[in-house]
């Protein structure tokens, strides 16, 4: 997927309004933002360091050590061109492989896509 800053944005403006509370609606913004931004370095960084946020308000250990390596293999990716493209992020899949972009994530991008002027 080719990035877009204005898309990448919408996702992750809609991602703060949202209440906490709303713990999958969240992630799947963040998702979507990640597989938006992850070919450029600040967005990847910054979408990493939102997730890393979002697990730790979670308590959830297991995402925030998949955040913290996530967070630190980012510079690597991008000096040496290996991106998983249309990965999610997630500590759940493989930070190494790359997939194809899950439709409810496709359907979060197409949104933010439409609301651009």
């Amino acid at each position: 997927m080719e990035f877009d800053a204005a898309i990448h944005a919408r996702l992750l403006a809609r991602f703060r309004t949202l209440p906490k509370t709303a713990h999958h609606e969240r992630w799947l913004l963040l998702e979507a933002a990640h597989v938006v931004g992850q070919t450029r370095f600040l967005p990847h960084l910054a979408t990493h360091w939102l997730m890393l946020g979002e697990a730790g308000r979670n308590r959830d250990a297991g995402e925030m050590g998949g955040q913290v390596l996530r967070l630190l293999l980012v510079p690597l990716g991008h000096l040496t061109g290996r991106l998983p493209i249309g990965n999610p992020g997630r500590a759940n899949v493989s930070a190494f492989r790359p997939m194809q972009v899950r439709a409810d994530i496709a359907e979060a991008i197409a949104q933010a896509t439409s609301t651009i002027p």
